[in-house]
């Protein structure tokens, strides 16, 4: 079968990699078309991976028969608004993270496209990657039993030193929680299931944030998000989680997931990559050992939700990296925020089912058997 026409909106850093991963997935979709606020930026673009069509504005783009799927690579804040138009163009749509700005956005946007027969696909893909996949296999094998309880941390110092526009980091929809916390959230309910309550605490460590990168040095930011929430989730499967994401650590050593069951011990690795190492701890065995990864997609392989996408919609199928996964993090995120705000727990209203695994045996390039 032909693959299906995605057409790009947004042609920053990121778009590269998504614009590299065409040519593995060729057989699943092929970028036809591109679009930037700054012009420039796209234009580069299509020389570079030579797609044939380049927009000055979102409408052109939209009315292009060829674009069957918009990939939206846009800033989070507008993530919502320009998905929902894609959909009321009639297109399929892959959001990068977070779904949307709000619950409401959210929300529409999945009823929208529901409406239309239409798929709303969301990163992050790295869950489908040889790592997470190796760690869900284990889960379902039974190797360490019932999961009752684990540890999920990402901390770091911010993003002003080294990113080229980290403004928006440090504003509402930023912050460690939505921009790293989906990475973490969406492995965490790949491997247990929704989340049903939730409490914590949050807090930020500085108000301002003077930017020490090109090409914004010397410009101060003024903190509008918290920056450190340490979360408390309880799962429907009764795993209760400890979630740290912190723009306000200099170095820590602790490590990225922990999952600890009725029969031994697990270590995940890194929700932003694709591959290992994964290690268990076995109650017989007494010694954590390190396991091979047993899918493909070990390396860097952005792209896989896309075309997990395509292959979903060829097939009537759920996607793996939909949209309901999606929302279900968003809304588990704004309850963090809320039940900080509240001193209560926070029931959660959404739910989802874990999606399926990914297939063994898989050649690169391929989503299915």
């Amino acid at each position: 079968m032909r693959p299906m026409g995605v057409g790009i909106i947004g042609c920053g850093d990121i778009s590269r990699v998504y614009m590299e991963a065409a040519s593995r997935f060729s057989k699943y979709f092929d970028i036809v078309a591109c679009l930037d606020i700054v012009p420039e930026k796209a234009n580069e673009s299509a020389e570079v991976f030579n797609i044939p069509k380049v927009y000055s504005h979102l409408d052109d783009l939209l009315q292009d028969s060829n674009v069957e799927i918009v990939l939206n690579l846009t800033i989070p804040k507008v993530h919502g608004e320009i998905a929902l138009q894609a959909v009321q163009a009639g297109k399929h749509v892959y959001n990068e993270k977070p779904l949307a700005l709000t619950r409401d956005e959210g929300a529409k946007l999945l009823g929208s496209a529901a409406k239309n027969n239409l798929t709303v696909g969301c990163a992050p893909d790295t869950v489908l990657g040889a790592g997470f996949q190796t760690v869900r296999k284990l889960i379902d094998d039974n190797w360490i039993g019932n999961v009752v309880a684990g540890t999920a941390f990402m901390q770091c110092h911010g993003h002003e030193t080294w990113h080229p526009n980290p403004e928006f980091f440090y504003k509402p929809g930023g912050g460690p929680l939505f921009d790293m916390g989906p990475y973490y959230l969406t492995a965490l309910i790949t491997l247990l299931g929704p989340v049903k309550r939730v409490t914590s605490c949050t807090g930020s460590a500085f108000t301002q944030r003077k930017i020490t990168s090109e090409p914004n040095q010397g410009q101060v930011i003024e903190v509008e998000t918290p920056t450190h929430i340490a979360g408390t989730l309880e799962f429907t499967s009764g795993a209760i989680i400890t979630l740290i994401t912190s723009f306000d650590v200099w170095a820590h050593t602790l490590p990225c997931m922990e999952l600890h069951g009725t029969r031994g011990s697990l270590q995940a690795p890194d929700p932003n990559t694709f591959g290992g190492p994964v290690r268990v701890f076995s109650s017989s065995a007494g010694e954590w050992m390190e396991i091979p990864l047993l899918f493909a997609y070990k390396n860097q392989s952005r792209g896989i939700g896309l075309a997990d996408q395509v292959a979903a919609i060829r097939a009537n199928r759920p996607l793996r990296a939909g949209g309901d996964i999606a929302y279900h993090v968003l809304d588990v995120m704004y309850a963090l925020l809320e039940a900080s705000d509240t001193g209560t727990h926070v029931m959660i209203q959404s739910t989802v089912s874990r999606p399926e695994p990914m297939c063994t045996g898989l050649q690169e390039g391929d989503i299915e058997n």
